[in-house]
């Protein structure tokens, strides 16, 4: 018998093997499931549907992305409460230097929300903000570019997804001859929605002195078999007082160059001021992790010892903080902050998500604004860049619907910007979908406004896209053909799970 004989002999006889016991394998991860790791009730009974009702199958989604690696250490950033008060302090002695907390309606009717963030994250609230809007990725990169010329100090550059395209190309360039005038460089990707970016580009970065890692990244070259807990952000902080944040990554679609998805609507924010320390904390953890470098022992990076041009306190008054979430934090941090917004709503809340998949918490929230009265308009994209999720997104849109709400699709390309407004006076945007996994299983880092003018300026852009969309009413809804009510309710099934 030849090699190739005898290897796919051994292969069949493994195959029959696994089915003659896909019972007892199903049993052993249904056990794992229920006893060993702490779930919610409706993720478990979805994973146990797979489990029993999809042989095999089953089985390798769940080795893929059904493990809860939440408890382990995997994630667990060693005395990380430690390591935080020393930023926390240094920006709580900034805002002493140069005071000017916002002492009007907006901040003391979410005072509550304020002391929540600062508690549960360590997000001070900062006040001497400017706050710059970008919509459209060909003036965000742009902008972007410009901003790292002028670094004189350090560029930290944090994408969950860099492609090897013409995006990144136009800042490559720029990082090396940054770090050739001594500029400190890092750039941090995702394992996952940086693996395409080629090790010879790498390798030329770090010639030039730029430093380069990568968070949890794929152990098998490219095949990341580990689709869960990514690293979702988008954090770029230029010398201390530079901060973007938002939703485009580094790729060609991001300037609308894909023709699969046409124009890139997203949304993206410029932060100049005290508000960019608190994104710089969370690059800092997250390089922490990735590249095994404690930021936290350059207490330049966060306020101290500063060059005096940094230590300037900026001309802006947008009250802004910053917070994350993620599988290493103990609480929902972006999820409760959303929630807080739709309870103290009185007028309207306009919301923007790619994907809409809600918890229960979330969900009532909204459809009990919607039956008391208030506004709540949801814009989602006509097309779905991921059709488990488009569907279950639908189906969820629909109940929304049904409660009074209004929901709207976007035609005019892609629809990729995150966030929420509320009565034109705060505003949450960043990276976190309206889905169980950006509230549980990725890490993202969100800005909460307490501005009416920003607030106000994030709504007429979410107002000025409506023109651009297509309304499903209740009756349209109601009309939809038997295929889409299947497929929504088969992907709404696995909606833990997405």
């Amino acid at each position: 018998m030849g090699i190739a004989a005898a290897l796919w002999q051994n292969g069949y006889e493994a195959w029959v093997w696994v089915l003659d016991h896909v019972w007892y394998i199903n049993l052993c991860f249904s056990i794992a499931i229920v006893f060993f790791q702490r779930r919610d009730p409706k993720s478990v009974w979805t994973w146990l549907f797979a489990l029993n009702f999809i042989p095999v199958f089953g089985v390798i989604v769940y080795l893929l992305i059904g493990q809860d690696y939440r408890k382990s250490k995997m994630f667990r950033v060693k005395e990380v409460e430690d390591s935080l008060r020393f930023p926390v302090k240094s920006q709580e002695e900034l805002l002493r230097r140069h005071p000017g907390m916002p002492e009007n309606q907006i901040v003391r009717d979410f005072g509550g929300l304020i002391l929540y963030n600062l508690e549960n994250s360590g997000s001070v609230l900062t006040a001497d903000n400017h706050l710059e809007i970008f919509t459209d990725g060909e003036e965000k990169f742009a902008d972007l570019r410009q901003e790292l010329r002028r670094a004189t100090h350090h560029i930290h550059l944090q994408y969950y997804i860099i492609k090897n395209d013409q995006v990144f190309h136009s800042i490559i360039p720029i990082l090396k001859e940054k770090a050739k005038e001594g500029v400190e460089v890092r750039v941090l990707a995702d394992g996952m929605g940086g693996r395409f970016l080629p090790k010879k580009t790498i390798r030329q970065l770090r010639a030039a002195g730029v430093k380069v890692a990568a968070f949890f990244p794929p152990v098998l070259g490219r095949l990341q078999l580990r689709i869960n807990y990514r690293n979702h952000r988008k954090i770029v902080v230029i010398d201390g007082r530079i901060g973007y944040v938002g939703g485009f990554n580094i790729g060609k679609e991001y300037i609308s160059r894909d023709p699969k998805f046409g124009y890139w609507r997203d949304t993206h924010l410029k932060i100049k001021g005290s508000a960019a320390l608190g994104l710089q904390i969370r690059f800092a953890l997250d390089w922490n992790y990735a590249a095994k470098e404690n930021l936290f022992l350059r207490g330049e990076y966060f306020g101290e010892e500063m060059e005096a041009e940094r230590l300037e306190p900026e001309e802006g008054t947008v009250g802004i903080q910053i917070i994350s979430s993620g599988p290493d934090t103990k609480t929902r941090t972006i999820r409760d902050n959303y929630l807080e917004i739709f309870h103290r709503a009185k007028d309207h809340i306009y919301i923007q998500t790619p994907y809409f998949v809600p918890d229960d918490a979330v969900l009532s929230a909204l459809k009990i604004a919607a039956a008391s009265g208030v506004d709540v308009r949801l814009m989602i994209p006509c097309k779905p860049d991921h059709p488990l999720v488009y569907w279950a997104t639908y189906s969820y849109a629909g109940e929304l619907i049904e409660a009074g709400a209004r929901c709207y699709l976007y035609e005019n390309g892609f629809l990729h910007a995150k966030g929420v407004t509320a009565d034109g006076l705060v505003s949450c945007y960043g990276t976190a979908n309206m889905d169980i996994r950006s509230f549980e299983l990725n890490f993202e880092v969100n800005a909460v406004i307490y501005d009416e003018e920003a607030t106000k300026d994030l709504e007429r852009a979410f107002l000025n896209d409506l023109p651009h969309c297509r309304e499903i009413t209740k009756e349209i809804y109601r009309q939809r053909t038997v295929v889409i009510r299947f497929k929504e309710q088969f992907c709404r099934l696995f909606s833990p799970l997405l």
